[in-house]
């Protein structure tokens, strides 16, 4: 058989402005290449194709051709954090020697590795850099957790637009499923002479078939970054998807993927095949189930590779960064915040407070033969307060180490 036939990968490109020679940069708020010195600008020429954007199938050839093309379509820089273990890439003539990500002046500055597959598509920023410090501001002074002063004192650094990358996997999912299944029911019955009522379980052999399409599952490409705070931002809106060209990154941070194809679809796999079990044991409709199984197919696997908008920053609080990310399409934010654990103790003791006086109070009342009905109550009411508590406590570490 001949040789299959090799494409060319297109030369890398420098942005350089047709009028004055200047590097241009790409400018969200206009959406395309634009020069900051003599006001030359060009609209991008990709046009947005969105979830109609082509899928790869899971054959051997495809996978193991994967993008066309490697590599980011121009020349890059990479910077290696030693703080935080942040991989990302930056323009040649960016001078910058500080993580997006924490902060740190600690980084390495190598070329970036160009026999990287090569992103497909992406979604534009649509979220101007301006408006994401307002957007922090208000996000940390919307739990009433954190310190009051907190708003006023922290020291919000600047926002840095990042691209990061993600995988979308659509498959078809088809379950066939086989359980035990119980359904109560109530039964009258008489013991010396009294009528009594009890609850009886009738057990059946069910079987069944749950057939699903997962359409554009987005798992992460890496693994750097806190998976929680990448997934509480993931609600991309696909329907903006456009072509990689390399000017979109002009001026840009990007981080290229560190968790494989393979990888990533594994996870995604075990996703789907939790939600498939899931809406087989709805199907099995049942009060009670046991013995269940469950064989499963995958069909019409299909995989991109996409780079998605993000905006990371830092901010200082008693001399303690914390990591804020926004997402560059909708403006939504998250990232650890610090908690008033004076405040969050006095608001349990409150909550705690009402059970614990109602139980001493029927404590003391238990001598003159009425502070039974009452301990009861205060029994309860410490019994809710208890588990309001630990909501609280759970909710305010989860804060602070997200």
């Amino acid at each position: 058989m001949p040789a299959p036939q090799e494409e060319e990968t297109p030369a890398e490109v420098t942005f350089k402005c047709p009028q004055c020679g200047a590097p241009t940069g790409f400018d969200i708020r206009e959406g395309g290449l634009s020069c900051p010195h003599c006001g030359y600008f060009a609209p991008p020429k990709e046009k947005i194709v969105g979830k109609a954007a082509e899928q790869s199938e899971f054959t051997l050839s495809a996978v193991q051709a994967g993008s066309p093309t490697n590599g980011w379509g121009e020349d890059r820089n990479e910077l290696s954090c030693q703080q935080c273990g942040a991989v990302v890439t930056v323009p040649v003539e960016n001078l910058t020697h500080t993580c997006p990500f924490c902060g740190s002046n600690k980084v390495i500055q190598r070329q970036a590795d160009q026999g990287i597959l090569r992103p497909k598509f992406l979604i534009p920023f649509k979220v101007k850099p301006d408006v994401c410090k307002a957007i922090a501001h208000q996000w940390l002074g919307s739990s009433w957790m954190t310190p009051s002063s907190l708003q006023q004192v922290a020291a919000i650094g600047a926002f840095t637009p990042i691209f990061l990358p993600f995988w979308t996997f659509t498959a078809t999912c088809d379950a066939d499923w086989r359980a035990e299944v119980g359904h109560d029911r109530t039964e009258t019955y008489y013991e010396n002479g009294e009528r009594k009522t009890r609850t009886v379980t009738d057990w059946r052999w069910k079987n069944g078939n749950v057939r699903n399409t997962y359409h554009d599952l987005l798992i992460s490409g890496t693994k750097r970054h806190s998976l929680v705070l990448l997934n509480r931002l993931k609600s991309y809106d696909l329907d903006a998807l456009t072509p990689y060209a390399a000017e979109f990154l002009a001026g840009m941070h990007a981080q290229a993927y560190d968790i494989p194809l393979e990888e990533a679809w594994e996870s995604g796999r075990e996703q789907m095949r939790e939600s498939s079990r899931q809406a087989c044991l709805r199907d099995a409709d049942g009060d009670h189930i046991r013995n269940f199984s469950m064989s499963l197919d995958f069909e019409d696997e299909s995989w991109r590779y996409i780079l998605v908008p993000m905006y990371s920053s830092v901010f200082q609080y008693q001399s303690k960064p914390y990591q804020i990310l926004v997402n560059g399409q909708n403006g939504a934010i998250t990232g650890p915040r610090p908690a008033d654990w004076n405040k969050i103790w006095l608001v349990m003791a409150a909550i705690a407070a009402p059970g614990l006086l109602v139980s001493l109070i029927g404590l003391i009342t238990a001598v003159f033969g009425i502070g039974l009905a009452i301990g009861g109550i205060g029994l309860v009411l410490l019994i809710i307060a208890v588990i309001i508590d630990v909501i609280i406590f759970s909710k305010a570490k989860e804060m602070e180490h997200v």
